[in-house]
């Protein structure tokens, strides 16, 4: 045996990439809509979006945004101090880290609300996490892109949205919510799209129906009237 055999070099360690989002927007608001309405939140806003929803508010976060480590935006959240935190968009679930940035904003201690299209799959969603699921009525444009498995998936903290520009958005609504039983799973919101629906005239449809839902105006429309930022 030769004992001149040369001892291989060690190999330095390979440091792991840094898991990143790209983000619009992280700004401190009042929350507008849901259950935690009104509350002091911490808005992180991902950018994308599969869905062209005739009635978006948020174009401006179809494209462009930053690059962020995800440790990076956890941090950044807690700058504020709020307890509340809502990851929107876009469509959030297009980038499939958003899962990890929900987790490590439940973990920190958050309470954490996440507002998407019901579009992707929420399956893989932390089951600490308040899902905001919109299911798109027929004007939006995209109700074919409503991924109906999605309901199997709710809890009893979720909400589902309709947003509804007309009445036949509405009657569609209402028979959804009625064939899925969907009061019994989450909680149900009808909101107006802002200039195509009185609000007193969907308020009075819930009624005239004895739908079992929660009418909500957009707060944040009604205080900054969709400026960016708020």
């Amino acid at each position: 045996m030769n004992g001149n055999t040369a001892t291989p070099a060690a190999v330095p360690p390979v440091a792991p990439v840094p898991e990143r989002l790209r983000i619009t927007e992280i700004f401190h608001s009042v929350q507008g809509e849901a259950d935690a309405i009104g509350w002091p939140t911490v808005f992180v806003r991902l950018t994308g979006c599969p869905l062209r929803c005739v009635w978006c508010d948020t174009e401006y976060s179809f494209h462009g945004g930053q690059w962020h480590d995800i440790d990076a935006i956890v941090a950044e959240v807690a700058r504020y101090g709020a307890r509340h935190v809502c990851v929107t968009g876009g469509e959030p679930l297009s980038q499939k880290r958003c899962l990890i940035l929900l987790r490590k904003l439940c973990d920190a201690g958050h309470e954490v609300s996440l507002e998407t299209s019901g579009a992707l799959d929420v399956a893989a969603v932390d089951p600490r996490v308040r899902k905001v699921m919109d299911l798109k009525a027929p004007d939006s444009g995209e109700s074919a892109r409503n991924l109906w498995s999605n309901l199997d998936h709710l809890r009893p903290h979720d909400q589902v949205k309709f947003v509804i520009a007309s009445r036949g958005d509405f009657e569609w609504s209402r028979d959804v919510v009625r064939e899925h039983a969907l009061d019994t799973k989450a909680m149900v919101l009808f909101s107006p799209v802002w200039g195509k629906v009185e609000p007193r005239e969907l308020a009075e449809w819930i009624l005239d129906d004895r739908l079992p839902v929660r009418f909500q105006l957009q707060l944040h429309k009604l205080l900054w009237n969709d400026a960016a930022g708020h």
